[in-house]
């Protein structure tokens, strides 16, 4: 069940970062879209996002963490690039401000929401 309802904040994520972030466009208004991208976000978070930490933990401790909002952006620009060619999924992020913008905003949305699904949880 938690999965499911990671999986639901980060497609929720995904579209308030599309609806704000003018480099951010979706083919279709549709939310298979949304849903197949965060499933697509959450893959490279899991797989590539350690390894790009990995090679760059010396900028991440020389910016005091602030690196990792890059890695954050290049991890939603790939992961855009891969539901486009690979998926066909019309989730484009057009350029790497964009990709910054729309990753703090997911990441932004994902804990608020996040952490009001945890208290409801928790008063249950």
């Amino acid at each position: 069940m938690k999965l499911l309802i990671r999986w639901l904040i980060a497609a929720l994520a995904l579209f308030l970062a599309a609806w704000i972030v003018p480099g951010i466009q979706v083919a279709a208004n549709a939310w298979w879209v949304y849903a197949v991208m965060a499933v697509i976000l959450g893959l490279v978070n899991a797989l590539v996002r350690p390894v790009l930490k990995l090679l760059s933990c010396g900028l991440i401790i020389l910016t005091l963490g602030l690196f990792t909002l890059v890695i954050n952006a290049l991890t939603l620009w790939l992961a855009s690039s891969v539901a486009v060619h690979w998926f066909h999924v019309g989730f484009y992020v057009r350029g790497f401000w964009a990709a910054f913008l729309g990753a703090l905003i997911v990441s932004i949305a994902t804990v608020v929401m996040s952490a009001l699904f945890k208290d409801k949880e928790q008063a249950g």
